[in-house]
Parts: C-alpha cells; sequence; structure tokens
C-alpha cells in the first residue's frame, strides 16, 4: 500500500480548513427572508443596520446569522374560551395575519427571539379578544355586532404588538359558538323579530291603501260639488237637446213626441 506523500497531507488539510471556513462563512437566504447578523465578537445582535436581504452573503466565520419569514403569516386561535357581559362562556375562533416589522428585525431578535409568535402575538390576541368580547351580550356576538367586535380586536392588538416589532395587518374573527339553549333563544327571538317587523309592515300598508282610497273618496265628492254648482237649468236644458237629437238620429229608434216634458223637453218612444 502506497504511504501518502509527505507534501500531499498538509494539501488535503488546508482543502478541509478551506471547505469548512467556506460553509461557516456563507449563508444562503430565501425568497421571503430576511437574516439578522450575530457578531460573536463585535457585539452580539446587529440592530444598527438592515437586515441581510434575500440572496447569498460571506459572513466571518465565527459569526452566525438568524433567518426570519417575513412574509405575511396566519395564525389561527381555534377555541378560545371567553365570557360575555353576562358571564356566558362563549367559544371564539379568530384568524391573525402578521408579519415582523423588516426595518425592527434585529431588535425584534434581541427582545423577543425566533418564538415571538408565541411570545407576543398569541398572548396578546387572546387577551383582547377576552376583554371585548366581555363589552357584549351573547345576541350582539351572534348576529348585529360581528363586524364591531373584530375591528375593536384588531385595532386594540395592533396597538399593543406595533411596539415590540410586529405588524399586525388583520384579524378575522372565523366563528362565534354559544351555548345551544342561548343560542335557540336567540334565534326565536329574531324569527319573532321578523314576524313583528313583517306585520307593521302589513299594517302600514293596509293604512296607506285605506289613506289612498279616502283621498280619491274626498276627490270624486268635492268634483261632485263643483259639477253641481256649475250645472245651472238652462245648462240642463242644452244638454237635454243634445241628448234628444242624438237618439233622434239613431237608425233602430222611431221617434214619438207626445207633449212636452216638465222640463220643456219633447219626450221620445222608441220601437222597443
Amino acid at each position: 500500500m502506497n504511504k501518502i506523500p509527505k507534501l500531499g497531507l498538509p494539501v488535503i488539510v488546508i482543502i478541509l480548513v478551506c471547505i469548512i471556513f467556506i460553509s461557516k462563512s456563507s449563508v444562503n437566504i430565501g425568497s421571503g427572508e430576511a437574516g439578522v447578523l450575530f457578531k460573536t465578537f463585535g457585539g452580539g445582535v446587529v440592530t444598527d443596520k438592515a437586515p441581510l436581504s434575500e440572496g447569498f452573503h460571506i459572513i466571518a466565520p465565527w459569526n452566525r446569522v438568524y433567518i426570519y419569514n417575513i412574509k405575511q403569516q396566519e395564525e389561527f386561535e381555534s377555541g378560545m374560551r371567553v365570557l360575555s357581559s353576562n358571564g356566558l362562556e362563549i367559544s371564539l375562533d379568530v384568524s391573525v395575519l402578521y408579519q415582523p416589522k423588516i426595518d425592527e428585525l434585529g431588535l425584534l431578535h434581541k427582545t423577543k427571539g425566533e418564538n415571538y409568535l408565541n411570545i407576543v402575538i398569541a398572548p396578546e390576541i387572546r387577551a383582547v379578544a377576552r376583554s371585548v368580547i366581555g363589552r357584549y351580550t351573547p345576541e350582539q356576538l351572534y348576529s348585529t355586532k360581528r363586524d364591531a367586535i373584530q375591528n375593536e380586536i384588531f385595532e386594540e392588538t395592533r396597538r399593543k404588538v406595533e411596539q415590540q416589532h410586529v405588524q399586525l395587518n388583520s384579524v378575522l374573527v372565523r366563528d362565534v359558538t354559544l351555548p345551544k339553549s342561548i343560542k335557540e333563544a336567540i334565534q326565536r327571538k329574531l324569527t319573532q323579530e321578523q314576524e313583528s317587523l313583517e306585520y307593521e309592515f302589513r299594517l302600514e300598508k293596509a293604512r296607506q291603501e285605506a289613506e289612498k282610497v279616502r283621498i280619491d273618496a274626498e276627490g270624486k265628492a268635492i268634483a261632485n260639488r263643483i259639477l253641481a254648482a256649475s250645472l245651472t237649468p238652462n245648462i240642463l236644458k242644452e244638454k237635454g237637446i243634445e241628448a234628444t237629437l242624438k237618439l233622434a238620429e239613431s237608425p233602430n229608434s222611431k221617434v214619438v213626441i207626445v207633449g212636452n216634458g216638465k222640463d220643456g223637453l219633447p219626450l221620445i218612444l222608441g220601437n222597443q
């Protein structure tokens, strides 16, 4: 067996050292990620410079890079137990859309660490949800106030986490689960309210129809009074003469004049 030449061993050692050095000195940051540099001999976490961006970077082998996902992420809180204003227990499902503040990534790593989701976001969303839900009744949670509650949870949570280097984008209340008996009682009440509104609508429509009939009748009565006031005896005679002439011109009538009528108009008898 051939022995390794004396010059070959140092070369192999140098190559191995170079490989280790390069592997420790290079870091690749993927799409949607950013890196926080930790300088072992230079003050620890770098907070006064922008984090390392996407791509390939060379660092000192004794330093370290912590890679963070800086894209929008979702945290789903399922079955949170909260109490309404009257002390009833309610189950709440909430989704939180968040991401770290890129410019403050070094401070986030230094103060909260990579587990900032469970240190900052999850506790805050639970605390705020309990506080907000405690202001409302089960009926308001079930029906009319869902959007307002969702907005309140978002605004209050956002104010608390933004000071901790996290950006909150949205809070979505996915589901509100009430005790079965309470839910059925609310549904019955809502059904009764809808029936009451429908009944009031029918009454109002009936009142409007009656008002319309009354107005029409008053209009006709006024028209009749005006017409009666305008019909003088001479006008009535003139109208009677016009009617008599039209009857006399009818081919189906045989006209017989028998004296004068009470008003001076001829009497006409047909063949019927």
